[in-house]
């Protein structure tokens, strides 16, 4: 027993041994803090301009046990690895370039492993600023507008610069480029551009300023050294101009010259003056002050001098002429002036041609560049040409002549005498188009005008142009018709809209929009100008089937044009013929048709046009039907009741047919519906009443009027009657009695009334009959339709006054009461038809009774 618990003893001293022999930790990291360059990383810090493949770190970790570690490095899924740990030695290493402005923080996991347990952190790594971005200015391009009169030291205009660095390097400051013909200074903190205190801006020296800003950040270390990063913008000033100058002679100094061969009128030089403000110049007026003796005139708006005698006459050989150029002001005032002198020769040799000069001396080509479309008006500065003949009086006179596109530039003077400044005017701005020619070629001749020799020069002239924005984007036409079928899809294609602009870069880029009370429906690519349905959109010609509106074209700096799109929506056969009921009652007179109509709710033909058949009939071949308007009639054989007995064979006479109502689109629809049609005849009616009452049977309204109208007729009569009796009486000094013999009424006669029968039809037969009250047989009362009370009929107007007896007793007006009932219908249609023609024959019979009673009364009055 001891030997067995000293063995389970040894045992258990064995097991507990082997257990802690085999006891295993996990290795970890050091934590040596945000500053040190070994540990697991955290918090470590880091410049964004460090170099690609830098060691940056060492992760550092041990295993309790001493067992050998390995390390590892990993970033999230999806993001960019930007370091590479060695596992073994745990060199950490910069694989990718850093970018603070993108990126200012990185998050990776870091690992230790002893090959048993293995520890993972999260890490966050900062990534340190350095002056690596310059600054960018807002708002590009610069153009400013000011007026010429703007004070000194007025601001006008603020430019704003934006760095992206931290700290020094991301403050801005502001200086212009220094120039010696600086107008402006800015304000380094601000930004605010102002013009410089002392100076003034003159459009007529300098229409437009372009000045340079230099936006400079606060400096910095980048990769080690100290940095200071800039950025210029150029700022366009455009100045506006003000009437504040007078008028300037043009191509000074003037010389002419008077010939031996010159006679009274002879052209000796013009003279040409322009308004100094070239933004909104006056017209010029030209006059003498003195110097001409009498001998020369000037025409006082071309500014021509001419010879006002013949050249023996004159009494020097040279003229000093003082000539006067104002400018003409509102309401003809002369305003600002400029005085020149034109000296004007009396000469007669010629050994020497006309010859162009530039600064250089003599020169055949002048070339220059400018913009597009300057001003009508505008001197082209950037020639400087000067033409000279040599020879004295008529032999060193000559012409000028641009020859080129017609009436675009125009030379001043064109009439020179020995020497003069070439000036070039601009005379049609549309002929100078960067969009027909980015260059355009002229050729100035010098031509002598009264030599036998004729000489002459040339030189060609030619002009670069730049680009502006002068076109707006035009549509290929002015208006889109288009017709798209009614239920397209949604985003289904309409039609594609151009519009062209000839401009060059972004100004002749287009985009498209539309507006307009039908475009809600509608939409248009920006750039391709495709117009779509929307995608919700159900067109439906039925609804809508015109639709209009207005697409836009604009270019970058919002110039634009319009056009109209109309749109038609297509009807398509999407609707059947439908009859107000599948079963319709009608009543047919022999004789007369009876019409039956559907309706298709297509909005086009031939998709609501109905063309009407008969499918069935009972009995089959009694009717026929007209196609086109759905009229039912008997065939011809069948003209009286008795055929119509012998064809049935029954009582009521009531037959039926199925009517097809098809329409005409393809595919093609159609429609049935039963028509019940009760057969009867009308009584016939003799006199020539009988025969207006059949004629308007269907048009009650015309009996009504023609009632009307006699009646009228009657009461006109008898005012006439009345006003010549009256005014034969009044004429006369004596009062004459008017004769008249009255046949008297037996005392017991009672008023005349005459009761309207109330009708009730047994035969259908029945409703197209007309009895007399007095001999009609009593009604059935035991009816169990319930009828509306009749309405009277109203009182006849009193007969005309007469002259009564006082032995005469007074008669009875008589008077007429009536009472009117139509026979029920099931369709509102059908109970309007038939009450139309119910109506039409007993309001006949009334106004004809009515008349006959009037006719009787009055017989008995006189």
């Amino acid at each position: 027993m001891k030997k067995e618990k000293k063995t389970h003893a040894l045992l258990f001293l064995l097991l507990l041994h082997f257990t802690l022999g085999q006891s295993d930790y996990a290795p970890h990291f050091y934590d040596n803090g945000p500053s040190s360059t070994s540990g697991n990383m955290a918090l470590f810090s880091i410049s964004e301009d460090t170099p690609v493949g830098t060691q940056v770190y060492i992760l550092n970790g041990t295993d309790p046990e001493g067992d050998p570690v390995w390390y590892g490095l990993t970033f999230e899924k999806g993001s960019k690895e930007y370091f590479r740990v060695e596992p073994k030695s745990g060199n950490v290493t910069l694989i990718h370039e850093l970018n603070r402005e993108k990126q200012d923080e990185l998050s990776m996991l870091v690992s230790i492993t002893d090959g048993r347990n293995k520890v993972v952190e999260t890490v966050r790594v900062f990534v340190t600023d350095t002056n690596d971005e310059p600054p960018e200015f807002q708002n590009l391009p610069f153009i400013i507008n000011i007026p010429e009169d703007t004070a000194p030291g007025s601001s006008i205009y603020r430019v704003l610069a934006v760095d992206k660095d931290m700290g020094s390097g991301g403050s801005v400051s502001y200086y212009l480029q220094t120039s010696p013909f600086a107008k402006f200074t800015i304000d380094g903190n601000s930004g605010i551009l102002r013009v410089k205190p002392g100076e003034t801006l003159d459009y007529e020296t300098t229409p437009t300023h372009f000045v340079t800003v230099v936006a400079k950040d606060g400096g910095g270390k980048y990769k080690g050294k100290h940095q200071v990063l800039t950025t210029t913008a150029t700022i366009t000033v455009n100045v506006i101009d003000a009437q504040d100058m007078p008028p300037s002679f043009v191509g000074t100094p003037y010389f002419g010259y008077v010939y031996e061969v010159s006679v009274p009128g002879s052209e000796i030089f013009t003279v040409y003056a322009k308004d100094g403000d070239q933004g909104n110049p006056n017209p010029i007026h030209y006059s003498i002050m003195n110097g001409s003796d009498g001998v020369f005139d000037i025409n006082t708006t071309s500014g021509c001098i001419t010879l006002t005698t013949f050249p023996s006459l004159l009494k020097n050989e040279l003229y000093e002429i003082k000539v006067k150029a104002s400018e003409i002001g509102p309401e003809d005032h002369l305003l600002d002036y400029d005085i020149t002198i034109v000296t004007v020769r009396v000469v007669d040799l010629n050994n020497h041609p006309p010859t162009f000069y530039g600064e250089n001396g003599p020169q055949s080509k002048f070339e220059v560049t400018m913009y597009e479309h300057p001003p009508a008006g505008e001197i082209l500065r950037g020639f400087k040409i000067t033409v000279n003949d040599s020879d004295q009086g008529a032999n060193a006179k000559f012409k000028l002549r641009l020859v080129g596109p017609n009436r675009v530039l125009r030379v001043v003077p064109q009439t020179v005498l020995n020497e003069a400044q070439v000036t070039i005017i601009v005379e049609d701005s549309s002929g100078i188009d960067y969009e027909k020619g980015s260059t355009l070629s002229f050729k100035l001749l010098a031509v002598e005008i009264d030599t036998p020799e004729r000489f002459s020069a040339t030189a060609d002239i030619v002009i670069n142009l730049l680009d502006t924005n002068d076109n707006v984007p035009k549509f290929t036409s002015e208006y889109y018709i288009i017709r798209v079928p009614e239920n397209s899809p949604g985003d289904s294609s309409v039609v594609s809209v151009t519009a062209n602009d000839p401009d060059s870069g972004p100004w002749g880029e287009v985009k498209y929009t539309i507006y307009g009370s039908g475009s809600d429906l509608f939409s248009i690519h920006r750039s391709s100008g495709l117009i779509s349905t929307q995608p919700w959109t159900s067109l439906d010609a039925e609804v809508r089937s015109k639709y209009n509106f207005y697409v836009k074209a604009e270019d970058s700096e919002g110039k634009y044009s319009l056009a109209e799109v109309f749109v038609t929506v297509l009807d398509m056969n999407d609707h059947p013929p439908a009859f107000d009921d599948k079963l319709l009652e009608k009543t047919m007179i022999i004789g007369t048709p009876v019409r039956v109509e559907a309706v298709d709710e297509d909005a086009e033909s031939p998709n609501n046009v109905i063309e009407y058949s008969i499918m069935k009939a009972d009995p089959d071949n009694a009717f026929d039907i007209n196609p086109d308007t759905g009229e039912i009639q008997l065939k011809s054989y069948i003209k009286s009741m008795e055929i119509v007995q012998n064809i049935t064979k029954q009582k009521d006479c009531k037959w039926s047919l199925v009517v097809q109502a098809r329409d005409r689109g393809s595919p093609s629809f159609s429609t049935t519906a039963v028509v019940n049609i009760d057969i009867t005849e009308a009584t016939p009616l003799k006199g020539p009443m009988a025969a207006f009452l059949m004629k308007s049977r269907d048009n009650p309204m015309k009996a009504l009027g023609m009632v009307t109208v006699i009646i009228s007729v009657l009461v006109g009569v008898t005012v006439l009657i009345s006003t010549a009796m009256y005014m034969r009486n009044s004429k006369s000094n004596r009062i004459v009695p008017a004769r008249r013999i009255i046949k008297r009424r037996p005392r017991n006669q009672q008023p005349w009334t005459f009761q309207m029968p109330v009708i009730k039809f047994n035969n259908p037969a029945e409703k197209f009959l007309i009895r007399d009250p007095e001999r009609s047989p009593p009604r059935d009362n035991s009816s169990p339709r319930t009828k509306p009370p009749p309405p009277s009929a109203p009182c006849l107007p009193p007969p005309p006054p007469s002259y009564i007896r006082p032995s005469e007793r007074p008669r009875a007006v008589p008077t007429i009461s009536g009472a009117l009932a139509s026979k029920g219908l099931k369709k509102v249609k059908s109970n309007r038809r038939k009450e139309g023609n119910i109506s039409s024959a007993l309001v006949s019979e009334l106004k004809m009774k009515l008349e006959q009673k009037i006719i009787e009364n009055n017989q008995g009055y006189y």
